[in-house]
């Protein structure tokens, strides 16, 4: 979508924590698209991410630093003159989470609510919007989880959302701020260069043409949600906040269609035409919820929001970013793909 005078986000000052992740770097390749002025949070510079690759950088401003400095958020929100607030940053690996959990705590935990206070005290403030995920509600007997399930997560990384999604709340309701809460499913799409994930490693494996490994027994059910829906629906919901004086709400997006991992195994293999290979499945299933998918009424319903992209779409697109990727970069990257 390209810039025009009547959108939203036109020079609207707007600070991405998180923006060299997958969702961060294509949701400021959305907003400089409308036009807004993005001031982005930058803790390590990261070549191969889209905000580098495409030269993005070079259209914002960024900071370096990281997001549990309070004092450099404050200064970054008050020098920018910053309206909306897009809160990412997080260590979002399950597994890392599982091996060091006192990092995920710190930036998960105290990233929140140190940028939430710094928020609390900027007077320009119109949106703040928080990246919780589906893993905050925890396991429950009770599927699709809406935004009633409570949150009870466990293992570090679950247990992280859940705190940085009450927490998010609570500034909310005391102190009358502006902040929604999102929470999504897996996502996916182009420039995930992550491939302990299924979607990115299945795609390089079969590319190699190497039959994808599969982690756990496959049979973990997830919801496996495109990055640019997400994007549209993490701009939906921060001028829906900004427009219609929201305080606190949470809402689940997803792409309405829960897979097991051999599922969407299976789909990116037809996708590529190899349905001739046949997963590796190494049984290892720890520190992980066995079925999680998201109920997305509240959203439909109260936002008018839905998907746009369809599974195949969403696979095709991805699977063509890949190919134009390893043409471009073919024998850096050899370790093996084993996924989730």
């Amino acid at each position: 979508m390209g810039v025009n005078e009547h959108s939203f986000w036109q020079d609207r000052s707007v600070f991405v924590t998180g923006a060299t992740g997958l969702l961060g770097s294509w949701l400021v390749t959305e907003l400089v698209a409308q036009g807004a002025s993005v001031v982005a949070l930058i803790r390590d510079r990261i070549p191969f991410s889209l905000l580098y690759a495409n030269g993005l950088n070079q259209k914002i401003a960024s900071v370096s630093g990281d997001i549990q400095d309070y004092m450099l958020l404050e200064r970054t929100l008050a020098e920018y003159e910053v309206s909306v607030v897009f809160h990412l940053a997080a260590q979002t690996q399950v597994l890392v989470a599982n091996r060091s959990p006192l990092s995920t705590f710190e930036s998960n935990i105290r990233g929140t609510y140190l940028l939430l206070e710094a928020c609390r005290k900027h007077p320009l403030l119109k949106a703040v919007v928080v990246a919780s995920s589906d893993k905050a509600y925890g396991s429950s007997d009770h599927l699709p989880y809406d935004e009633e399930t409570p949150l009870r997560g466990q293992y570090p990384y679950d247990a992280s959302k859940s705190c940085a999604d009450l927490i998010s709340n609570s500034y909310a309701r005391n102190f009358d701020m502006p902040v929604s809460v999102t929470r999504c499913g897996n996502l996916y799409g182009g420039g995930d260069l992550n491939f302990a994930r299924i979607v990115p490693g299945t795609i390089r494996s079969v590319h190699q043409g190497k039959a994808p490994v599969i982690r756990t027994d496959g049979t973990l059910i997830r919801d496996y949600f495109y990055v640019r829906d997400a994007v549209l629906a993490y701009m939906m919901l921060a001028e829906r906040t900004v427009t219609g004086n929201r305080r606190g709400d949470a809402y689940n997006f997803s792409s309405g269609t829960p897979l097991s991992v051999l599922e969407i195994t299976a789909q990116i293999l037809k996708a590529m035409g190899r349905e001739d290979l046949r997963p590796v499945v190494l049984g290892e299933n720890r520190g992980e919820i066995k079925d999680q998918w998201l109920g997305t009424a509240k959203a439909r319903q109260e936002l008018g929001w839905e998907p746009r992209f369809t599974l195949q779409e969403a696979l095709s697109e991805t699977i063509d970013w890949y190919r134009d990727y390893f043409a471009k970069t073919e024998g850096t990257l050899d370790r093996a793909a084993v996924v989730a």
